[in-house]
């Protein structure tokens, strides 16, 4: 366990979680990012310590289910069909370089390319 875990929860999980993961926690999965999911032994809280970066958009909607008691199987166990028309689950872009832009949007062009704003000049 790392220092930084001992003061503050943004680097991964805190000494509470920890300790109660070690104590009363069942490793229940992994998904492909790393983030490890654990329930307690009579499954009355499941929860999930994440690799790197703890961000709820890094959950698969898999194990977001399980979660969120959606489904009682764990995806490592029953793996969820899916529908040839599904795409692949992304991470939220927001705030990144990564992130929507419409068309028109100042980010897809530059302002100076832009063809439908005209700037006002004074007379």
């Amino acid at each position: 366990m790392r220092l930084l875990s001992l003061l503050t929860w943004w680097h991964g999980e805190t000494i509470g979680t920890w300790l109660f993961t070690r104590r009363k926690g069942v490793k229940v999965g992994e998904d492909d990012q790393g983030n490890v999911f654990y329930r307690t032994r009579d499954d009355k809280r499941r929860w999930v310590i994440f690799n790197g970066e703890p961000e709820g958009s890094r959950v698969s909607p898999d194990w977001h289910g399980w979660l969120h008691r959606t489904f009682d199987e764990c995806p490592s166990d029953t793996p969820l069909a899916h529908k040839p028309w599904e795409k692949q689950h992304e991470v939220n872009h927001t705030g990144t370089v990564l992130a929507y832009a419409p068309a028109g949007s100042m980010r897809q062009t530059q302002p100076d390319e832009r063809r439908d704003y005209e700037a006002w000049q004074p007379e």
